[in-house]
């Protein structure tokens, strides 16, 4: 009996930061994007049923200090998903790892690739 592969897109590229309604807002007007989605801490660009771009608060952000690797830049991928269980079991058994905190497991869910980087699925793209 063969499994069928869930259905997984690509939703947007998030970036870390301060201020996710400010930074919306500069790549809202630099782009021409509406905001899809907001909340205190999260903001996504883009257009319905397309990929998008997208800003998260992160309590203790700090800037990248690019060309110095003091302190990295930070994005992740996000993948939207039909069911989070269904996509999150497919991905695991691919080789991505769960980490032990789970933000909003029931509106998204954090998994590491094999290389340890940090990606989401999401139903919410």
């Amino acid at each position: 009996m063969s499994k069928s592969t869930p259905a997984i897109r690509y939703a947007a590229i998030t970036f870390d930061c301060q201020d996710p309604a400010a930074l919306g807002r500069f790549y809202g007007e630099a782009l021409g994007l509406p905001v899809v989605h907001a909340s205190d801490d999260f903001v996504l660009l883009g257009q319905e049923g397309a990929a998008g771009l997208a800003f998260y608060r992160l309590a203790d952000y700090r800037p990248p200090t690019w060309p110095d690797p003091a302190q990295e830049k930070q994005a992740h991928i996000e993948l939207g998903v039909d069911d989070l269980d269904e996509a999150q079991a497919w991905l695991l058994a691919l080789g991505a790892t769960e980490p032990a905190v789970q933000p909003k497991p029931d509106r998204w869910r954090v998994l590491l690739d094999p290389a340890g980087h940090p990606f989401c699925i999401t139903t919410l793209v």
